[in-house]
């Protein structure tokens, strides 16, 4: 179960972060510590100048302390109601975004997904071969370099080419649309699965929180939710792979960056996962930052540049080297999710997102949207 003493085992140190309550709705604000909310929305130019940094918390209204937050976590059905504070997810109007296949061992993996044709059964034999055919190791090749397009002229000419190759290797990096603005889901809430996936697991990954003019501003952690099944089958079921209610997972807090938190920590981060199910199957695993094929910033130029805006700024999943191949039900057929699945995802300075795992039609529909918020706003005299 998601208690205060799972959740707390993640140290944060004091820093900006964005910090939610909830006695209507989504109540969410930049705030220079946990616990307290300066604003009705996060801004999409976060406050990261030591003087506004400084007005803020000036300015910033007591809502409660850590403990009394994680208390409250997860104790309502449906996120963001009910009459007691609790951690929400730390952002709202912003778009939230994806990079894929930015990792060599994952990239190897969405490959074996691909000619397995979605079928677990299939990647266990794929596995041991795919990798001797290609014959590099696709974490020395630089994406874009004339390396990369001379593999893939060779690899064409063997008919080992994939679409995911194409996107791991070449100049352009593959950007998704995760979810839509607020309906992320953050600590303690449950994470949604489509129910008819059979071949599903959790991505543990780093988020970065990038502003208006594309400047990476600060991080927070995430659970990209995919299905390798959908996936595998065609590559235009990504948005069925990846988008569904409860798919997405942010939080528990953002740390913006200054003194003591820069863009370099991110780069150096491991990020670590667990799972624990009802059955008492338990996974560990991670993602490192240091292996990431493409810089994080070179992600948000791809993301955010003169041929794509995003006003109200934007969170970017980075992709993660994570793919389970441990097997879980039966010989052969790999990891997939299982209902009541707890999975933590953690780093010592952005702490741990705790998430049960649920289907995404059990799981009360997604309703409190951009026009709801806005009414909520007028209704409390914040417009």
């Amino acid at each position: 179960s998601m208690t205060r003493s799972s959740i707390d085992s993640a140290k944060v140190t004091p820093a900006a972060f964005t910090a939610c309550r909830s006695t209507g709705h989504r109540k969410c604000g930049v705030s220079p510590a946990p616990g307290t909310a300066v604003a009705p929305v996060l801004s999409s130019s976060s406050p990261t100048e030591p003087r506004r940094v400084a007005a803020a918390r000036a300015a910033a209204t007591r809502i409660g302390s850590v403990e009394g937050l994680l208390d409250n976590t997860g104790a309502t059905a449906v996120p963001g109601t009910g009459d007691t504070p609790h951690f929400l997810c730390p952002v709202d109007l912003q778009a939230v975004k994806a990079a894929g296949v930015t990792f060599a061992a994952s990239m190897l993996e969405r490959v074996i997904e691909e000619k397995a044709k979605g079928d677990p059964s299939a990647a266990e034999g794929l596995r041991h071969t795919i990798s001797e055919e290609i014959g590099v190791d696709l974490a020395t090749v630089v994406p874009g370099s004339q390396d990369a397009e001379r593999l893939k002229t060779a690899l064409q000419a063997q008919g080992m080419w994939s679409q995911y190759l194409e996107v791991g290797i070449g100049p352009f990096a593959e950007i998704f649309t995760k979810t839509q603005p607020m309906a992320s889901v953050g600590l303690g809430a449950e994470i949604g699965l489509h129910p008819q996936s059979s071949w599903n697991n959790p991505e543990p990954e780093v988020v970065l929180v990038i502003d208006s003019a594309g400047k990476i501003v600060g991080a927070t952690l995430g659970n990209d939710v995919n299905l390798r099944d959908f996936e595998g089958r065609s590559a235009l079921l990504l948005s069925k792979a990846k988008d569904n209610n409860a798919s997405s997972a942010i939080g528990p807090f953002i740390r913006l960056f200054d003194d003591t938190f820069s863009l370099d920590d991110v780069r150096a981060m491991d990020v670590a996962l667990e799972i624990h199910g009802e059955d008492g199957f338990t996974l560990k695993g991670g993602s490192s930052m240091r292996l990431i094929s493409r810089d994080v910033e070179d992600l948000a130029r791809q993301t955010l540049n003169a041929n794509h805006q995003y006003p109200d700024a934007l969170v970017l999943f980075t992709g993660t080297m994570f793919a389970p191949v441990k097997d879980r039900d039966a010989p052969g057929q790999g990891f997939t999710h299982h209902i009541g699945d707890i999975v933590h995802v953690a780093t010592p300075k952005l702490g741990r997102l705790i998430n049960r795992v649920s289907t995404s039609d059990r799981i009360a529909p997604w309703t409190f949207g951009a026009f709801a918020l806005m009414k909520n706003l007028a209704a409390r005299g914040l417009l």
